[in-house]
């Protein structure tokens, strides 16, 4: 069964930061881009920043640039979120996703309908 679990969530002063990890099992880990969105209290999901199969093209939301990083080790299927920097409106639930399509293009990483599978989520909060 295909499964994304987050982890590495946790509460910390804004100019910290954290380091989440996405585990991925049930499918062909390394054909896929990976993505990770995030959902604030009140608002919509939205995405942060994805990575292609072969960690070759990345994609960030503008809010995030500079700040958060992501990679992956594809020999242990795992995908990983750096997050330096971290201000109070980096607050919220972090999710990642599986493309739905093994060729999904990085125009498209950042937009949900594009990703079929979702891990549980972790919790991020920013705060003095």
């Amino acid at each position: 069964q295909l499964q994304l679990v987050e982890s590495g969530g946790d509460s910390v002063q804004p100019g910290g930061s954290l380091r989440l990890s996405c585990a991925a099992s049930g499918f062909t880990f390394d054909y896929y881009l990976i993505a990770w969105f995030r959902q604030a209290p009140g608002k919509e999901r939205e995405g942060v920043s994805c990575i292609s199969s072969g960690a070759d093209s990345t994609n960030y939301a503008d809010s995030v640039k500079g700040r958060f990083t992501i990679s992956r080790d594809n020999l242990k299927d795992t995908v990983y979120l750096e997050m330096n920097n971290l201000k109070p409106e980096d607050t919220g639930v972090y999710y990642c996703a599986k493309a739905a399509s093994w060729n999904l293009s990085k125009d498209w990483c950042l937009t949900q309908s594009q990703f079929n599978a979702w891990g549980q989520g972790t919790q991020v909060t920013v705060s003095s």
